[in-house]
Formats: C-alpha cells, structure tokens, sequence
C-alpha cells in the first residue's frame, strides 16, 4: 500500500498527502478485509503491532521494514475499525517500548493511551465558517505552535487542561512576546 513513489516523496519531505499512507487504514486487499498499518521508526531494530487482536503479543504482527526508510508496514486480516493498537518498539539496546500512533485518526480517552483504528473516509467536517473566514497569510509572516492541551496537567491538580484552560493560561504569556 505504500509505493516507491511514496517513499521518495516521504524522504524528501514533499509527500504532502503521507496521512492517506501512514497511521491505521481499513482496506480490503486481495478480497480479504484488514487494516494496513504504517509508522515511521527510522532507528528500530523491529516495529510490531500489537493489540487485543493478538494479546497484545509483539512476536505476532511484526512489521516490514520498506528498503531503508525507516518506514515498517504491515497488513493484518480481521483487524476493523474500533480496535484498539500500539506500537511494540524495539531499540538497540534490547529496548523496548510501547507506542500509540502519531497518525492515528482515533485516540482512548485518558488515562488509557493506545490508538483507536477509525475510518475517516465518511467523516462530515464542521469547520465551514472556520475555513471561510480565516486569513490568507502567503505572503505574511507567521508562527505556528502546536499544543496538546490533554497532555498538560494543571498546576496542582489531576485534571489535564481544556483547550480554553490552556488558551487562558498561553494568550497573555504570547502577546508579551511581541
């Protein structure tokens, strides 16, 4: 599911649609229905996926290593939409870690942290005025930051923060930077 062409793309940082290749996809390949799985992990010795599918067990769903570009694929028959995954990551240095997927389109809610198979193909967007009414900034400087407010947690407290607790907290701090 993941071409020569891609690849190249992805290596010289130009593949501008690489959501429709990496991350978790329900596809149906050779009459058989699954998901493909994708990530970039340029420095593991093995990526594995894993999940209740296969009890979470990494020696099951190992992943392809495509050439040298540090990206793994895998397809797996039977996984579906609502499934819950990670990464099972292994390092030099018989390291191993699990992640959740930096292009998953479905997240648990905390404090559990795997990713969520979804598929996104019918999702009906709500931004219309948003998308409408923004500004044309070619030709403008501009400074974009990204923040996950759900990872930060207020001072003092278990709750994480809401995107307007988090808004509260930065405006001023970023308005006194010019």
């Amino acid at each position: 599911t993941i071409s020569e062409q891609d690849l190249l793309l992805f290596d010289k940082g130009i593949h501008y649609t690489i959501y429709e290749k990496l991350g978790a996809h329900e596809i149906e390949l050779n009459g058989v229905k699954g998901v493909s799985f994708a990530v970039w992990a340029p420095n593991a010795v093995r990526v594995s996926v894993v999940g209740d599918f296969n009890f979470w067990d990494g020696r099951r769903h190992a992943m392809n290593l495509l050439g040298e570009s540090g990206v793994h694929q895998l397809f797996i028959p039977g996984v579906k939409s609502g499934d819950i995954y990670k990464y099972e990551i292994k390092l030099k240095g018989d390291l191993t870690m699990l992640k959740s997927d930096p292009y998953g389109f479905g997240m648990e809610v905390r404090p559990d942290t795997a990713s969520v198979v979804r598929n996104i193909d019918h999702f009906k967007w709500q931004d219309s005025n948003w998308m409408n009414e923004r500004t044309d900034c070619k030709g403008k400087p501009m400074n974009i930051y990204e923040v996950h407010a759900g990872s930060w947690k207020i001072y003092g407290e278990e709750a994480p923060y809401s995107y307007k607790d988090l808004a509260d907290e930065l405006i001023p701090y970023v308005k006194d930077m010019g």
